[in-house]
């Protein structure tokens, strides 16, 4: 496809180490995209996979002129390879969807029809999730209700990066760049006219999550940190209801001293009231460390992510 002529639909595939599904979501991707009567490319991003999965794709671009692969030249995780994949795609609208077929293909008619009824994002609201352990149904239902009280923009419950964007929503995330991302949360933050299709997620095709708990632990402190101010405002209200409390103790303390009334040394109070004081400034220094280290990593402007090659055709260039 020419650049004077760009596609109406890029779907983008950020993956690691999936060359277990790649041939099945390959297909049943292609069964889909070839039923919707419009140009479309398949944006596979391999974020630095050690196994058999860009050699699988670089065939799959040889015989299909549709897919292209942007390869990374190191793992920089999901969030940035799925940046990548945005910033390659150049269609009218682009869907983002997972590599193990967890997010239903069948579902792309549905996100195209409420694009053209005028919505710029449409985003997958997972109504069921099959299969799924009860404690990541618990974190993920309490993770999306706290950030809905918290957050500075609301960002939709039980949803994922599953989501069509119109080219004007993609234009303004090309100049967000900042570190750490939450792609959904950015998303959401840049507003427009949006609108959630339920569905139900469906379990792995094959392999093994690259998610764990500490990765989503880790995605959980991120979000909190670049889309809420409350940790830092929180810290202020308990600092200052501390101090209050402190002072209201030592001017107790000496008024029962001055009658006669105490018995207990004042140093004992005032050791309390200390401890209580240091514990309150660890956990802020903990936290505002936190907002800090966000804040050296965008000065050190950085490239979010490296591309090694761009491969079409079977063949690899070098961007």
């Amino acid at each position: 496809m020419s650049a004077a002529a760009p596609p109406v639909l890029s779907v983008v595939i950020p993956l690691l180490n999936e060359e277990d599904v790649l041939e099945t979501t390959y297909s049943e991707l292609k069964r889909h995209l070839d039923g919707i009567n419009e140009s479309y490319e398949i944006v596979f991003v391999d974020d630095g996979s050690t196994d058999r999965s860009r050699a699988i794709l670089a065939a799959k671009s040889l015989v299909d002129p549709t897919v292209r692969v942007v390869a990374l030249s190191r793992n920089f995780g999901h969030e940035m390879a799925t940046t990548a994949g945005l910033h390659h795609a150049r269609g009218q609208a682009v869907i983002v969807m997972d590599a193990d077929l967890q997010d239903p293909p069948d579902l792309i008619p549905e996100f195209l029809k409420r694009w053209r009824e005028g919505y710029l994002v449409v985003y997958g609201v997972r109504a069921k999730r099959e299969r799924e352990s009860t404690l990541k149904k618990l974190t993920s239902f309490l993770f999306y209700r706290l950030m809905g009280r918290i957050a500075d923009v609301p960002i939709p419950p039980d949803t994922g990066d599953f989501r069509l964007m119109d080219r004007r929503v993609l234009e303004v995330y090309a100049k967000l760049n900042e570190d750490p991302r939450f792609f959904r949360g950015l998303i959401t933050w840049i507003g427009f006219k949006q609108i959630g299709v339920p569905f139900i997620r469906r379990p792995r095709l094959a392999g093994v999550t690259k998610y764990r708990y500490s990765r989503l632990l880790k995605l959980a402190l991120d979000t909190i940190t670049a889309f809420s101010t409350l940790p830092s405002l929180l810290i202020t209200i308990t600092a200052l209801l501390i101090f209050t409390l402190s002072v209201a103790l030592t001017a107790g303390v000496l008024l029962l001293w001055s009658f006669g009334e105490l018995e207990l040394p004042g140093w004992g109070w005032a050791a309390l009231g200390f401890l209580a004081l240091w514990n309150i400034q660890f956990l802020a220094l903990a936290i505002l460390g936190e907002y800090l280290v966000r804040t050296h990593r965008h000065t050190q402007r950085r490239p979010l992510y490296i591309v090694e090659s761009i491969i079409e055709n079977g063949q690899a260039t070098i961007p």
